[in-house]
């Protein structure tokens, strides 16, 4: 698959680029950290194969999606505008949702707050944010989950990351993925796109959020509150076998009213996905099929 132009669509405040490809029941594939949209080329291929339009932004703050010069970085907000760039580009509703790392954590929250938009989702490498919550507890998981201290102090994690033609970027994922994994060209291209002005502050910001509450859009005060309810969107998640917060992942179904499943992927890290495409892209494509067999369910028998 050819690396082809972006697209751009205004989504509330965020002018958002995204890759579109493909016809037919639209799939919103959503990125984390540290990555871009063309993480998900596998999963273009095989889904657009398979009969679906997919739709993969750039998060904000992700070239060449805006790079604010100021605003909110807290979940509700970032929940609040991908529900917004849904609306923008979708054609079809709902549509299906796919999230790995933020785009995980992104999704939990837009599954609770927004049912509405999404027919199926699936969710990876990230729990559901009451498991994170009591991961900050153990110290293992808070072993894990280090940067997200570290990115709290000011300036001199941006100075950690540029420094060494950003080896701290290599390290992450040489931390993250099933050993012997690599991934040159991506990282590259992960380097390339941090280095361009804002785009580290931009990015740190969605962490600073995260644990200050002072960071907080009071705005969306109950976007916040509808985030805590059951998600009712039926779901499928999943783990790399070998990332440590697998086992925070192992019974999530108390905070599903609707259809649950997780799966673990073999020989794979944080970056699933990737490590593992095919398996991964197999979970994926069978767990979106069955969109149609519940709406042939639903249609009343021929009399």
């Amino acid at each position: 698959m050819s690396v082809a132009d972006p697209k751009f669509v205004q989504a509330g405040q965020v002018r958002f680029a995204y890759i579109e490809q493909g016809t037919g029941p639209t799939v919103v594939l959503l990125h984390g950290f540290p990555d871009h949209a063309w993480t998900w080329r596998h999963q273009i291929d095989a889904l657009t194969a398979d009969g679906f339009r997919v739709v993969a932004p750039y998060l904000k703050g992700y070239p060449p999606t805006q790079v604010p010069a100021d605003g909110f970085y807290d979940k509700a907000t970032l929940v609040h505008e991908i529900a917004q760039f849904i609306q923008a580009t979708r054609q079809d509703a709902p549509c299906h949702f796919v999230g790995q790392d933020w785009g995980a954590i992104i999704g939990y929250g837009l599954l609770a707050a927004y049912p509405e938009l999404v027919n199926r989702a699936v969710l990876m490498a990230v729990p559901h944010p009451e498991r994170v919550a009591a991961s900050m507890l153990q110290a293992r998981h808070v072993h894990r989950s280090f940067h997200w201290w570290f990115f709290q102090l000011e300036d001199l994690p941006e100075k950690a990351i540029v420094h060494n033609d950003m080896a701290f970027i290599d390290d992450l994922w040489q931390y993250w993925t099933a050993e012997g994994f690599q991934d040159e060209d991506h990282i590259r291209s992960i380097k390339q796109m941090l280095a361009q002005p804002g785009v580290l502050s931009a990015t740190l910001a969605y962490y600073r959020a995260m644990l200050d509450a002072k960071k907080f859009n009071p705005a969306h005060a109950d976007v916040r509150a509808r985030m805590t309810r059951q998600i009712r969107v039926p779901t499928l998640a999943l783990c790399g076998a070998e990332d440590l917060r697998a086992e925070l992942m192992m019974d999530q179904s108390p905070y599903f009213s609707g259809e649950y499943d997780f799966q673990l992927v073999d020989k794979a890290g944080h970056f699933l996905h990737r490590e593992q495409a095919q398996a991964v892209n197999a979970h994926i494509l069978n767990w979106l099929r069955q969109a149609d067999t519940a709406i042939a369910r639903s249609r009343p028998s021929a009399g």
